[in-house]
């Protein structure tokens, strides 16, 4: 059974304190009444999962408060009734961004809000999205994941500790031994000196025993410490250490390649495109270099950093732990979604700023760089899209590797499954992004163009050229009607077949497509499909 919330008024002014001082988002906005449909502009001010309103920015007291927790958040359209009056006050009323807070439980009404800054409301609604107690409490287990991560290496530290506290005890019991049997054979060697003092030199042969002796038992101490090490060496333990760091030294050698490549893509690409775009006649615009490097800035910086991380833990080899490198890596591969989704957008503008003589000249210039290596932009566009893919492979072979008692197995796999959920939305992304631009593509060439391609639901399946010929009725030829003309033999018609659609268009002397008029456009919901055996 759900537990009730109590607090009183002290609590909510704390809190309204709070959110004055350091809440997530603070600003104006207008609010509609329930009473009078009327909009009042109130300061706003959002903490944690708490929404205060006051009725300006120096009052002390709130006025209201919400509870955001379970409820959504979403742009909505100006009311219909926001366009009346006079035309004045229409155009300031076309400047206003609506959204609405919709609430999880029953019995509350729906908060509209409206702003006059588009980015303000994006930021609002964003913020509203993320004010939700389920959120902290992901960052804290995060946070949990972090600190039970670094307490195992305590522990870990304190057991080597405690052993080699032990090793030097057993040393220095075993130096306090060694130095009294040195103080009992010095006694023994006094008390027999006078007894020895008119003895000659000791003779030849004992000198020679001795030295074989002494031969001996250095041979046998090697030959044992010799044996021990190649037993360990030949150990699975070993060998699996070995591949391990086999892997780590792979992947920094990668991670050094691929930082050289963004390096390349940004000073010999981007920023020279940058400065020619701000030049007296520039060949391209801003706009198109930002649509087709993207972020490949902030990827740069971001492997830059994780690459000198790399470097820093193989200066404290055979001791090579990664985990906490993945876990500040992985919040910000976020990124790599935008640039994915954004990849094939790229490549189109590319392939239409190339039709500048002017671009396509200063390009080729650029490429021609020695540190390019005869590659061409596309292909250092390409670069990051591998690059996940490849951390999901690196992280399948070092856990192949790893033990399940070592200490960062468990972050290692924490990342892996991060990394794979990411792929996989990439993926999805990029095959949602694909199928509409098919479509878009497809619209394009049709001159009288095509609603239902139109609607995202609506997948390509393969297109092509068929023959259409014309129906025969109780032995007679019959006509089959296509726009103003008559069907009376067979005709080439190109085709586009779609999940819930089949068009028919034809194709005029100048090359451009045209639909049918009558069944250019077929619902395969409606539609039967027989196969004909027999040739007549």
């Amino acid at each position: 059974m759900q537990k009730s919330v109590r607090y009183n008024e002290g609590h909510a002014l704390y809190l309204a304190l709070l959110a004055r001082k350091e809440g997530t988002k603070r600003g104006y906005l207008s609010k509609k009444t329930a009473e009078t449909n009327r909009w009042h502009e109130k300061w706003f001010a959002l903490y944690q999962n708490v929404l205060f309103y006051f009725d300006s920015e120096q009052s002390a007291r709130p006025a209201g408060m919400y509870m955001l927790e379970g409820c959504s958040c979403e742009r909505v359209p100006a009311p219909k009734g926001a366009a009346a009056g006079s035309a004045k006050d229409a155009a300031a009323l076309d400047k206003q961004h609506y959204f609405t807070v919709l609430f999880g439980h029953e019995g509350q009404k729906p908060l509209e809000l409206r702003c006059e800054d588009e980015v303000d409301g994006d930021e609002w609604v964003e913020a509203i999205h993320q004010a939700s107690y389920s959120d902290i409490l992901i960052e804290r287990e995060v946070l949990m994941q972090k600190y039970i991560h670094l307490v195992q290496i305590v522990e870990t530290e304190k057991i080597a500790a405690n052993q080699l506290r032990h090793q030097l005890e057993d040393q220095d019991t075993e130096i306090e031994r060694l130095k009294s049997e040195i103080v009992a054979l010095n006694k023994t060697k006094e008390r027999m000196r006078p007894y020895q003092g008119n003895q000659e030199d000791e003779d030849p042969d004992i000198k020679k025993i001795k030295k074989v002796q002494s031969f001996m038992r250095g041979w046998l101490c090697r030959r044992k410490w010799k044996t021990i090490v190649q037993d360990y060496i030949c150990s699975p333990h070993a060998e699996s250490m070995r591949k391990r760091n086999q892997i780590v030294f792979n992947m920094v050698e990668a991670e050094s390649e691929y930082v050289h490549q963004l390096y390349v893509l940004v000073n010999c690409f981007l920023r020279p495109l940058r400065m020619a775009a701000s030049s007296k006649k520039p060949p391209i615009r801003h706009d198109d270099v930002s649509s087709i490097f993207l972020n490949s800035e902030t990827i740069m910086f971001l492997h830059e950093i994780f690459h000198q991380g790399l470097k820093a833990r193989i200066a404290n080899w055979p001791t090579l732990i990664l985990a906490d490198l993945f876990d500040i890596l992985l919040p910000m591969l976020n990124i790599y979604q935008e640039f994915v989704r954004n990849h094939q957008y790229s490549l189109q503008v590319l392939a239409n700023c190339k039709q500048n003589r002017d671009f396509d000249k200063l390009l080729k210039q650029y490429e021609a760089n020695p540190a390019c290596e005869g590659r061409m932009l596309e292909t250092f566009l390409t670069y990051p899209m591998f690059q996940i893919p490849r951390y999901i492979i690196t992280l399948h072979e070092l856990l192949a590797h790893t033990p399940h008692e070592h200490v960062e197995r468990k972050s290692l796999e924490f990342a892996k499954s991060k990394l794979e959920e990411l792929s996989r939305v990439m993926h999805d992304e990029v095959s949602d992004t694909e199928n509409i631009r098919k479509n878009l593509a497809i619209e394009r060439m049709i001159v009288e163009g095509c609603d239902i391609l139109l609607d995202t639901s609506q997948t390509f399946i393969r297109q092509g050229s068929l023959i259409q010929v014309p129906s025969v009725e109780r032995g007679k030829l019959s006509k089959v009607r296509l726009g103003s003309l008559s069907l009376k033999k067979e005709g080439e018609r190109q085709c586009f077949l779609f999940t819930k659609h089949f068009l028919i268009c034809t194709r005029s002397s100048g090359g451009k497509l045209h639909l049918l008029k009558t069944g250019g456009v077929l619902s395969l919901i409606e539609c039967t499909l027989i196969e004909e055996t027999e040739a007549s």
